[in-house]
Parts: C-alpha cells; sequence; structure tokens
C-alpha cells in the first residue's frame, strides 16, 4: 500500500504538520485511481524504497483541527514564502491559485487577509479539497529518482496521471501543479559548490575549454542560501530578488533577471553546465561542448519542459561594491517617478543602473561606479525631493549585503492568489520625448486600473552576450531596457467572474502599454507573463521557437512533461483542466 503523508517540514525546525494522524481527512477529496494506475503506483513506490508520499493542501490540518498546533504553525507561516517552499511535496504555492481548480473553486485557501481565521476550510464553508495540489510526489534526492518517474511515466499519463516539476512553487503561471499529478519535488537538492577554475565536462584544455570562477547549485537552492555563499566565498552571483526563488530551477531556465542583469547578464547569459534527467530516462550533461542543443533549450527555454534539471553551474563574479540609490514618495505618483526614470532609462542602463520602481518608490543599484560618480548620476531622481520624500544614497561592501537590507523589507507577495502580466520595453520607445511622454501615461493610466505595478531596470543593455553562445530566450531582451510587471489579486472566496475580472485587468492594462510603445515587436519574460498572453511563442522565445519545439521532441517523444504555455504544449490536455 502506498504511504501515508507522515512529512516533517525538513528545513525549518517546527514539528511535524500532521503529527497526530497518518491519514488525510475525510474532507480531502482524494484521487480515485483506477486498478491499473494504483498497480503503476505502487510499483514505482517499491523501487523508490517507500518514498512515494501523498500530496495534501497546505492548509489541511486547519480543517481537520483549527485549534491544533499543526494548524498554528500553518497559520503563521501562511504568508512567508521561505515557509511554503519548504512543506514538504505539493503542499506550498507562493500564489495560491495553483492550489487550487479555478473553474470548479475547489481549494483549501485561508484568508491571507486573515489567516488566523480557520473558518474558510470549514465544512460550511466548502472544506477541504485537493484542487490543482499533486495527488503524489517523490522528494527528488538522486538521479534514480527521477529516472524512475519518468521510466513508469508512459504508464501514468496513459491512467490520467500527469507529471509536474516542482521547486520552491514560486511560479506565477501554475506550471509546476496540476490536478490528480505526480510532483518531482527537487527542493532538498542543496548541494553548493564553489570551483575557481571549472572547466565545462567534455571541454578539452584550450580556448574551446577555457576555466571560470564558478559555483554549482542543486536545484533546490534559493536566492538566500546562495548569496550567503556567495559572500563566504567572496564572489557576486547574479540573480532573482526574493529569498525563496529557486535559483538554479525555472527562474534559471526561463531566463532570470534581477537587480545586477543590466551589468552582468540575464542568468542564463551565465549558465555554463547543467545536469539534467530527460524523460526518455536519460542522465545527461549539458554545456558548450556536449548536448549543445539542450544546453541551448536550458538557457531559455523554461523549466518542467525539456527533463528535470538536478543541478547548475554558474559563472561567480569578483565581489564588487555595490551603490543603492532609494527615493520614497509620501503618495503614489505615477507620472512624477515614472516619468524622470523614463527620461532617463537610457543614460542609467548606460551606466551600470538596474533596479525596480512602483509609483511611490524607486530602488536602484550599480556595481560599476563609485559613490561620487554614482550620486552625480543619480542627481535626477534626487531633485524629486520635497515635503514627505526620502532620498539616499548607500553604499554596501558587497552585494549579498545589499540583498540582505533590500529583502528585510521587500518580499513577493505570498499566500495570494494574483494574476500577473508583463511586457519589454524596447529602448526605442524611450528615446525621445515624445515617445516616453505616451509610455508614461499608459503607465498611469494602466495604475489607475490595476493595483500594482513594478518596472524592473533589469534588461541586460549594459552586458554583452558571447555570440557563439547563443542562448534561447527572446532576442528582444537584448533591445530592451525595461521590464514591466502588472498585478492584481483576489482572495479565497472570490467568485470565478471576479478571478476573470483580474485576468482580463491585468491584460488590459499590458495593452495600453504595448499601444503607447507603438508597432514594436511584442515580447515578455516568460517566467512573470500574462496567464492568457496573445501569440505566447514568439512573444517568449521570437525566432528561437522552432527550435526549440525540433529539441523538444527530440529529448521527450512521448511528451511526458506538459505545462502551460510551454514549448509543445498541449492545450486540450485534461491537465489544464482548473484553469479559467
Amino acid at each position: 500500500m502506498l504511504h501515508r503523508l507522515q512529512s516533517i517540514l525538513m528545513s525549518l525546525s517546527l514539528p511535524s504538520l500532521w503529527s497526530q494522524t497518518s491519514t488525510l481527512p475525510t474532507s480531502v477529496s482524494l484521487f480515485n485511481s483506477s486498478p491499473s494506475l494504483h498497480g503503476s503506483l505502487d510499483a514505482l513506490n517499491k523501487t523508490l524504497g517507500g518514498r512515494l508520499l501523498q500530496g495534501h493542501p497546505l492548509a489541511f490540518p486547519c480543517a481537520h483541527g483549527p485549534e491544533t498546533d499543526e494548524c498554528k504553525v500553518v497559520q503563521k507561516g501562511y504568508l512567508d514564502s521561505l515557509f511554503r517552499s519548504t512543506t514538504p511535496g505539493g503542499a506550498g504555492y507562493v500564489n495560491t491559485q495553483w492550489e487550487t481548480c479555478q473553474t470548479t473553486g475547489e481549494g483549501c485557501l485561508l484568508d491571507y487577509l486573515n489567516p488566523f481565521d480557520a473558518s474558510p476550510v470549514s465544512k460550511d464553508k466548502g472544506g477541504c479539497g485537493m484542487g490543482s495540489v499533486s495527488e503524489y510526489y517523490i522528494d527528488v534526492r538522486t538521479q534514480q529518482d527521477a529516472q524512475a518517474a519518468f521510466r513508469f511515466g508512459k504508464e501514468l499519463k496513459a491512467s490520467g496521471m500527469p507529471i509536474v516539476i516542482k521547486n520552491t512553487g514560486h511560479d506565477y503561471k501554475g506550471r509546476s501543479s496540476a490536478p490528480g499529478s505526480l510532483a518531482l519535488w527537487t527542493h532538498n537538492l542543496k548541494n553548493l559548490t564553489f570551483n575557481p577554475t571549472f572547466r565545462a565536462e567534455g571541454c578539452p584544455p584550450g580556448n574551446s575549454g577555457k576555466t571560470y570562477t564558478a559555483v554549482t547549485m542543486g536545484a533546490g537552492v534559493q536566492w538566500i542560501e546562495a548569496y550567503d555563499f556567495a559572500e563566504t566565498h567572496n564572489i557576486t552571483l547574479v540573480g532573482g530578488s526574493d529569498n525563496a526563488v529557486g535559483s538554479a530551477g525555472g527562474w534559471l531556465q526561463g531566463g532570470g533577471h534581477g537587480f545586477l542583469s543590466n551589468a552582468l547578464g540575464l542568468g542564463v547569459d551565465r549558465a555554463l553546465q547543467f545536469k539534467v534527467v530527460t524523460p526518455k530516462g536519460e542522465y545527461l550533461t549539458a554545456n558548450a561542448c556536449q548536448n549543445r542543443d539542450l544546453f541551448f533549450a536550458l538557457r531559455g527555454g523554461g523549466g518542467g519542459t525539456f527533463g528535470l534539471v538536478l543541478e547548475s553551474t554558474v559563472l561567480a563574479s569578483p565581489r564588487v561594491t555595490i551603490q543603492a540609490a532609494l527615493v520614497k514618495l509620501p503618495s503614489p505618483s505615477p507620472s512624477r517617478l515614472w516619468g524622470t526614470m523614463a527620461s532617463q532609462a537610457v543614460t542609467w542602463a548606460n551606466e551600470g543602473w538596474g533596479g525596480l520602481s512602483a509609483s511611490d518608490i524607486a530602488i536602484y543599484v550599480n556595481p560599476r561606479l563609485d559613490k561620487e560618480q554614482a550620486t552625480k548620476s543619480m542627481e535626477p531622481l534626487f531633485q524629486l525631493a520635497g515635503d514627505g520624500v526620502i532620498t539616499q544614497m548607500l553604499e554596501f561592501p558587497s552585494y549579498a549585503q545589499f540583498f540582505k537590507w533590500f529583502a528585510s523589507n521587500n518580499v513577493a507577495a505570498s499566500g495570494v492568489p494574483l494574476a500577473l502580466s508583463s511586457l519589454l520595453v524596447p529602448s526605442s520607445a524611450l528615446v525621445n520625448p515624445e515617445s516616453r511622454e505616451k509610455v508614461v501615461a499608459a503607465l498611469a493610466k494602466a495604475s489607475d486600473n490595476t493595483p500594482r505595478i513594478l518596472v524592473h531596470s533589469s534588461a541586460p543593455v549594459f552586458f554583452r552576450p558571447d555570440p557563439n553562445e547563443p542562448t534561447s530566450v527572446t532576442e528582444r531582451w537584448r533591445d530592451s531596457i525595461l521590464h514591466i510587471t502588472i498585478v492584481s489579486a483576489w482572495n479565497w472566496n472570490s467568485t470565478k467572474e471576479e478571478k476573470l475580472d483580474a485576468y482580463q485587468r491585468v491584460s488590459l492594462s499590458r495593452k495600453l502599454v504595448e499601444d503607447a510603445i507603438g508597432p514594436s515587436v511584442r515580447a515578455a519574460y516568460l517566467n512573470e507573463a500574462d496567464v492568457y498572453q496573445e501569440n505566447h511563442e514568439e512573444v517568449f522565445w521570437g525566432s528561437n521557437y522552432p527550435g526549440l519545439l525540433k529539441i523538444k521532441k527530440k529529448y521527450d517523444p512521448e511528451h511526458l512533461l506538459d505545462c502551460w504555455h510551454c514549448v509543445g504544449w498541449t492545450e486540450e490536455s485534461q491537465r489544464f483542466k482548473c484553469y479559467l
């Protein structure tokens, strides 16, 4: 028989959420497996030595016992992305609609405005259903675990159980969840290795096999861990802007941007090697000297698509001093702040600045200028000073120390269902006053339509990639200057119509800015893109898509891996039945 879930929060010093029960409560609607599927799962479980475990909604302890310690642990950590990413298996997702079935309303969510109220999962309010949480999961520790899953994958797929790859659950498009699925959970692959003379495997000595200062990271390493590691080894890593995001999983494989991307490149620009198990069961090394097509695909083609990446090796740069400029307005002022930002965007990008801005705050960082140069460069931003305006120029001895300061006050919304849309803004849209005014006016109008807009100065303008080692992200990253994200949220008890309205509003806001840009080719960062993005193949990958599709068919001929808007996805698949 399959083992019932008795998992421990492995990375936190917390008690087991299910120490008082060995089975899921009856309020959870379990997957009704066919005899053939049950036989396949039982065989897989034996192959794994009993490590095929049953999934669960994060909040179900509160449905089972709202006064228990287990429920209180969930309530305390409900809005914490690190807590959500470390809960076992299929439980925790940063954006909680991916724990639910949006079309039917089945789920197990608390009220993010007051998670200490357990009534949303009470029987009289619908109880606790599995939604899109994976029915079973494998705590992947070795290549053999992944190979076993893929070996049984064709049989599972035929019986109606899809496979998903889940790392931290920090996925805005629901690609790491699916109703009735088996999850390959990579969170506990935490190896970190520093190598000052790394040479990609299979590369001979000489120009084609040059060495790099590099860090190898297991798929489960998160940026809070990677930055601490970088600090210990006196190096700089280019990474994401949230503690809980995985450094070697979907963030990297989808492109990966952050504060340092303008000066030092996207994540994929710095990827040197991947160790991956393909759906065919092959354990491969992909780099510039072997399996080059797979290396190309993993450098921007998207996570959860071409195989299960167990570890990634990335370029490490020397430790650098960071200049950070901060402006905080007493109230939102889109035209004032974004107008300044737009007028200086090209200049600041060419000077190495990266950062982000909402309508009331802007934070920019620079690893190239000294404090005097940085202060002079940021004069247009500091001229916004006035009543209630806060301006600061700060210096940090390393990027890791800047990030610790930044992350102490700025985290991604977690435990909240939300719709997200995004677009890349080409440099051509900001080179003259007339076009800039159109873009800023569109941003201001969009901010009236949606609660939160972030303008990221994270396009790799200053960075020059190696033309001999192409990545598979859209070419538009290379002539863009801004990446804009648009967000709208709802709550656990929102209606289907209210959820659809949130998705439609972020799409409308995106289109307002696209129309202001003009007839430029549309482009977006696939990891933060609109769930209902039109023409997504070209928007995410540009001219790279046909080649990516061929690579997908080569390494996954049985199409065991599928996810929303991923390369070669099957839109009519039942795994997507919970999307609106």
